[in-house]
């Protein structure tokens, strides 16, 4: 957009006043962004799941502009405490992680590493209170034609374009996920069946103690801290077609794949949508489960209603539906893949190791009063108070240990723990 301004400014001798500037390029940025409509349906059996949808979200407070959308599922078990506790806090401790003064491209690339930080920090307070119970959370933001998703556990997020349906999450079960099973038992974790009299093993595989499916979620204290709260994060462009998403609990997963889903809910606004997919749902299976879901539309801006027409037929090139792209690269072919439905893969990480995920960065973490923060829960550290990220960590890719990002006391316990070099030292009530 600034480019086409700057262009049409060079045909023109007369000086613009800078307020004139900005209010065309609000104007120009509102007529270019997308409309984002959503809805959501639920049937309750346990009373576990809670969702979010907050689409009056501001980059810079009181700044239309910069608005975005969020959206989340939280699957609770083991009681409600920690889906609730998510639902409150996970949003604003992501967005402390990000730092002030940011425009929109650089916000949105420091968002991953954000959200990583947000998912620790959400832990590490709820396991504070030493409650036991623990949540999935899928959380999604909408910012223009950009969809960032961060999951842990097994809520997933399926995208549905004139290109086709994608997942843009990863299941984190240990019935399903080799990598996350190797991972467990190399943290002091112990992954096996439910053993019933006479030695029979049944149900699907269990982290022991405590017997979780899942691999990674918030909270489960009880379980061991090899159950990590590091999110998978996807981030995509969407083309100028607009799309789909559809987020929901297991509850719909255990009983429609992402195409059945996502076909089930085309020619439908959101609200209905959703109503349908959790329709569908309990015709397949009954309710077994909380179910819930969630349907967003990211409409052209000239359009009223989505086009939800079914995809052109599929072929063997459907997998090239994700195209990579530098983020330092000019856009010369953004056109083109707007022309094709094609979405653009911005960043992809599903690493369960803190370092690697934080990267390395001598000036992330320092505040505005000169002091350096704490990457994960923000607080202020003096110089000889922080602890590098990569410091004795043998999965660092920095071979500096004095390079930041750097963590507090806690933090770094809350880290190594994970990694199963020490116990947490958290108490459970």
């Amino acid at each position: 957009m600034a480019s086409r301004e700057g262009k049409r400014h060079r045909h023109h001798h007369n000086l613009v006043p800078l307020a004139a500037l900005i209010s065309r390029e609000i104007k120009s940025e509102k007529m270019e962004k997308p409309t984002v409509r959503c809805g959501s349906a639920a049937q309750s059996r346990k009373g576990e799941d809670f969702f979010l949808m907050k689409t009056d979200c501001q980059r810079v407070p009181g700044n239309p502009s910069t608005s975005f959308s969020a959206f989340a599922i939280f699957d609770g078990h083991n009681g409600n405490a920690a889906a609730i506790y998510t639902r409150e806090n996970l949003l604003n401790y992501v967005l402390g992680a990000i730092p002030r003064g940011l425009g929109r491209e650089e916000w949105l690339q420091a968002l991953p590493r954000a959200l990583v930080a947000g998912f620790v920090k959400t832990d590490k307070e709820f396991q504070r209170r030493g409650e036991t119970s623990g949540t999935t959370a899928t959380f999604v933001i909408v910012d223009g034609w950009t969809v960032t998703v961060a999951s842990v556990g097994d809520s997933r997020c399926i995208l549905d374009t004139q290109g086709g349906v994608s997942n843009l999450t990863v299941d984190h079960r240990l019935e399903e996920n080799v990598e996350e099973r190797e991972r467990v038992t190399a943290s002091g974790g112990e992954v096996g069946r439910l053993s019933i009299v006479g030695g029979a093993e049944i149900g699907p595989l269990r982290c022991w103690p405590g017997g979780l499916c899942l691999s990674r979620s918030i909270g489960d204290m009880d379980v061991g801290e090899f159950i990590v709260p590091i999110p998978y994060v996807k981030q995509v462009k969407l083309s100028s077609a607009g799309g789909r998403l559809v987020i929901a609990s297991d509850g719909i997963w255990d009983a429609l794949s992402s195409e059945t889903a996502a076909k089930s809910s085309r020619g439908l606004p959101a609200e209905l949508a959703a109503r349908q997919v959790v329709k569908e749902a309990l015709r397949t299976r009954g309710l077994k489960d909380d179910t819930t879901c969630i349907v967003v539309d990211i409409i052209p801006p000239d359009n009223s209603v989505q086009p939800s027409t079914p995809p052109k037929k599929q072929n063997k090139l459907s997998a090239l539906l994700f195209r990579k792209k530098s983020r330092d690269s000019v856009n010369k072919l953004s056109k083109k893949l707007s022309a094709v439905g094609i979405v653009e893969e911005l960043f992809e990480e599903g690493s369960a190791m803190l370092a690697e995920r934080l990267g390395n960065d001598d000036s992330m973490g320092q505040s505005t009063s000169g002091l350096f923060m704490c990457a994960v829960c923000q607080v202020d550290l003096a110089p000889s108070e922080g602890i590098s990220v990569h410091a004795g960590s043998i999965f660092s890719t920095s071979a500096k240990p004095w390079q930041g990002p750097f963590l507090c006391a806690g933090c770094r316990d809350k880290k190594d723990a994970m990694e199963g070099k020490r116990p947490s030292g958290v108490k459970v009530a």
